[in-house]
């Protein structure tokens, strides 16, 4: 491992290495091969690379000078938080007037259908099914946009091949290294491409333990409910008079799966998938600033796929949802007020019906009926929970925007908010740890070959996520009273 490392700090791949050697004229044949203890390797390697350094011409300076700070052990950290706080503080700050402006478009195109259609199911169905279902989704894309363009712009300049040889450090404690972090990494734009990457770690049991924690890493699907809720309940104050509260409460969601996954990583190494990994080492990249083309088209190919997700499982899911939530009809009693006549229609169509169902092991948790029916169609993709609550508050709230209705909504039977804090806490740390997408479940079983580690996956991420979610809710609870 400190050989690898090494040879990583300076930028010089294991390929590349042996190149160098065979132009080296005064190198012992014989001695090419590595001792077979670790402090042997280590002094193999630096000898390696003295010589290396001595003969390799026309190395970059400027880089050496910028990997001396950014590969430090403690200089390379600071900055490595610095920027992670930097990133999302700017998802929040500069994403906000253009979701502002789309969620207008959204509600007068709405408006628009029903002024334009005849009154009945079909207006419904189009303002509230496809509209809300689908609208409430799209206008998280100006901060999907902002992700993927920090993500890619310190990928392009070099940054994220220093960023996992810094996380190397702390992956090495848990029993992995740093290919394990680079698929991680890969995860928070999904998992499903983060797991694919697992297939350039070349120790099995570091690939199938990277496989199993890769879904608590903070996928863009997560985005849209972190920042419905953090938008919502979270005051847009700062701190320090420059931190804003809101990027500080995402981050502290994104920093909670990934210390969760190292967790559980530490604990799979060391009971389930034991045994040594492999030594870790990477070519470090130049320096470079990307150009403006490339940058916008690895933006715009993963907005496209962001965008062609709305329109595909998202918009055939809310057409699910809206015929769920609206059938069979039911004609309220006549001495029910006109303003729970809606919520008592919705309460008995058949997704009301699922949501009560579910509503005693939600309970324990915070969470009513309603809740409940978007977490059970999150099954499908994690962000579908907006869409059923933008179409089931369309049903109650109409005319209100989503963060208006949930933060306004009361339980007729108590009077007392459905979304207050403990619930919104608990609702936040669950998505941080269920694993809530089918699409995820399947790549697992392709790439491991198995529906064993697939069920094994779902099944402890959703104990892990409701005893954590419990916690929360009583916790804060506590907090608050």
């Amino acid at each position: 491992m400190p050989v690898v490392g090494v040879i990583g700090h300076k930028g010089i791949g294991l390929d590349q290495l042996r190149g160098e050697l065979s132009r080296v004229e005064t190198w012992n044949r014989p001695a090419i091969a590595p001792p077979d203890d670790a402090e042997g390797r280590a002094a193999w390697g630096d000898a390696i690379l003295a010589r290396v350094r001595r003969q390799r011409p026309g190395r970059n300076r400027t880089t050496d000078r910028i990997d001396r700070i950014v590969l430090h052990p403690i200089g390379g950290t600071a900055i490595f938080a610095a920027v992670m706080v930097l990133f999302f503080q700017l998802i929040f700050a500069w994403a906000a007037p253009a979701m502002e402006w789309i969620d207008a478009g959204v509600v007068a195109l709405g408006n628009g259908a029903r002024a334009v259609l005849p009154p009945g199911a079909f207006a419904d169905f189009v303002s509230d099914g496809v509209i809300a279902g689908v609208g409430a989704v799209v206008i998280f894309v100006p901060q999907i946009v902002l992700l993927f363009a920090v993500l890619y712009a310190l990928e392009d300049v070099g940054y994220m091949a220093r960023a996992a040889f810094v996380v190397d450090r702390v992956m090495a404690r848990v029993g992995l290294e740093g290919r394990c972090f680079v698929s991680l990494l890969s995860s928070y734009a999904c998992a499903v491409p983060g797991i694919m990457a697992t297939r350039t770690i070349p120790s099995p049991r570091n690939r199938l333990v990277t496989i199993l924690v890769a879904p608590l890493m903070t996928c863009s699907a997560r985005l849209p409910v972190y920042t419905l809720l953090i938008a919502a309940f979270v005051p847009a104050g700062t701190v320090w008079g420059f931190l804003g509260l809101q990027g500080l409460a995402l981050l502290a969601l994104y920093l909670s799966g990934a210390i969760a996954a190292l967790v559980v990583a530490a604990v799979l190494k060391r009971t389930l998938v034991t045994g040594e990994g492999l030594p870790f080492y990477m070519e470090l990249p130049p320096y470079r600033l990307p150009t403006l083309r490339l940058l916008v088209s690895q933006i715009w190919g993963s907005a496209r796929a962001f965008l062609k997700r709305a329109g595909t499982i998202i918009l055939a899911v809310s057409i699910v949802l809206f015929f769920l939530l609206n059938y069979p009809r039911v004609e309220p009693p006549e001495d029910l007020a006109p303003a729970r006549a809606s919520s008592y229609a919705l309460e008995h169509s058949i997704a009301g019906r699922i949501g009560h169902a579910l509503e005693p092991a939600l309970e324990p948790l915070g969470f009513d009926w309603k809740i409940g029916v978007g977490l059970v169609a999150s099954l499908a993709a994690r962000e579908v929970i907006v869409a059923t609550l933008a179409q089931i508050y369309a049903t109650t709230e109409d005319g209100a925007s989503l963060r208006e209705a949930i933060r306004a909504d009361v339980d007729p039977r108590t009077g007392a908010r459905v979304f207050d804090a403990p619930t919104v806490a608990s609702l936040l740390v669950f998505f941080v740890f269920a694993l809530q997408c089918a699409s995820t479940l399947a790549v697992m079983r392709r790439e491991t070959n198995s529906w064993r580690w697939p069920a094994f996956a779902f099944t402890y991420l959703l104990a892990l996520a409701y005893g954590a979610s419990f916690v929360t809710y009583r916790l804060v609870g506590a907090l608050a009273a």
